[in-house]
């Protein structure tokens, strides 16, 4: 599909790429051609001119009247022939121009005057002509075509090696257009066979339950309570899964309008770690918060209340035995600062950068030790973003840190 996609962008870049090229081949033909057909035009008038005021019958070198203006000079060989009443060649008048074959040139004439135009070129010769009166000026038009050739041979030229030239940019830029689509379409692909497998495993374990169940019917209830109670726990994963798709889904199409309001972000970071004392405290782990009083920002609450859970969670998850945690919400400048530190093993640095991708883990592994999905990062990186903000995480020695940086005193301007 990507191939055939990035095929077609040649074709259109290369389609448009000649129209213009012909476009502009073609008018600068037509100008050159009018310009040469000007030229001639000129010289004919010029001619006809000069045997009003008997130009023809001077010497050349030979002196001129006082003010009078010499002719201008011209390449165009041009004459003019002054007919009887008959129709028949008189005189002949020219410059540059000697008359070899009176036969051939009241040939021409007759070829003239059968076209019965005021002007014109002369069929089967290289000349143009200009009736007036009595009299036919002719210009050679030898020049003009070998220059209209030259012109036409070397625009091919031109376009034939530009259109290489842009045949070449055009797979370059088709490369380069097309990776944030082929990105995305891996990153799909992937997002669906990783959303097949996770909901894979509790549909099997639901229906093994189920036929467990549907085996031993003469049991009562009480007594096929566990396969129940595995089926709903289940159920759950199942649907907070689906939740964490769907709020992705919705993200990455920016159809969700999101409903805004100063918030003060230090009473929701304070009301999300509450509930993760207790949690931190079964596992005989440290949660320790350093929250500065009255750090407001314009963002959605409950979006909001979802990033600081989401990374505690997985602070308290990937935490070492008797680990430490710990939460630190300050205002820099113009920034809202929200970290959280855990002790732990570190994440390697080859591994960073994929840290926020959908389903990833970094043990690469789809145990459900810890429980999740993979999805929870992607979801805060999400919510980050859309709060115009940026999300960071650093890993050495002594633990992992995450970083969240968002416009503070209201400057926040959502996307709706």
């Amino acid at each position: 599909m990507l191939k055939q996609l990035r095929w077609k962008f040649v074709l259109i870049n290369m389609i448009l790429v000649t129209l213009v090229l012909t476009i502009v081949f073609a008018a600068v033909l037509a100008f050159s051609y009018r310009r040469l057909e000007m030229e001639s035009t000129q010289a004919m008038e010029r001619v006809l001119r000069s045997g009003n005021t008997d130009f023809p019958k001077r010497e050349i070198g030979g002196g001129k009247p006082p003010n009078e203006k010499e002719p201008p000079k011209t390449m165009t060989a041009a004459f003019y022939v002054e007919l009887n009443a008959d129709g028949a060649v008189k005189n002949v008048f020219g410059e540059n121009v000697t008359v070899t074959n009176e036969a051939a040139l009241d040939a021409i004439v007759a070829n003239v005057l059968a076209q019965e135009r005021s002007s014109g070129t002369v069929r089967g010769e290289s000349l143009r002509f200009l009736i007036q009166g009595n009299r036919i000026a002719f210009a050679d038009r030898t020049n003009e075509i070998e220059s209209l050739t030259s012109l036409l041979e070397t625009s091919a030229l031109v376009g034939f090696f530009g259109l290489l030239a842009f045949f070449g940019i055009s797979l370059f830029l088709a490369r380069w257009a097309l990776r944030p689509i082929e990105k995305s379409w891996r990153q799909q692909r992937q997002f669906v066979a990783d959303a097949s497998h996770e909901l894979k495993t509790p549909l099997t374990v639901i229906l093994a339950n189920m036929g467990i169940v549907l085996s031993h019917r003469e049991e009562t209830v009480q007594s096929q309570i566990k396969w129940l109670e595995y089926t709903q726990a289940e159920a759950s994963r199942m649907k907070e899964l689906v939740g964490s798709l769907l709020f992705l889904a919705q993200a990455d199409d920016m159809q969700e309008a999101l409903a805004l309001s100063e918030v003060n972000f230090s009473d929701v970071v304070w009301s999300s770690v509450l509930p993760f004392e207790s949690v931190a405290f079964e596992q005989n782990k440290t949660l320790a918060s350093d929250i500065a009083n009255n750090v407001v920002i314009r963002g959605n609450e409950d979006r909001l209340r979802r990033l600081t859970a989401i990374l505690l969670d997985n602070a308290i998850k990937y935490s070492d035995e008797c680990g430490t945690i710990t939460l630190r919400l300050q205002k820099a400048q113009d920034k809202a600062l929200l970290t959280v530190h855990n002790t732990g093993a570190q994440i390697p640095a080859g591994q960073l950068s994929h840290i926020f991708e959908r389903f990833y883990r970094v043990d690469g592994s789809r145990t459900r030790e810890k429980g999740g999905y993979g999805l929870g990062l992607s979801i805060a990186q999400s919510i980050v973003q859309s709060h115009h903000g940026r999300i960071s995480v650093q890993s050495g020695k002594q633990g992992t840190i995450f970083t969240v940086s968002l416009p503070a005193g209201g400057a926040a301007r959502l996307k709706k």
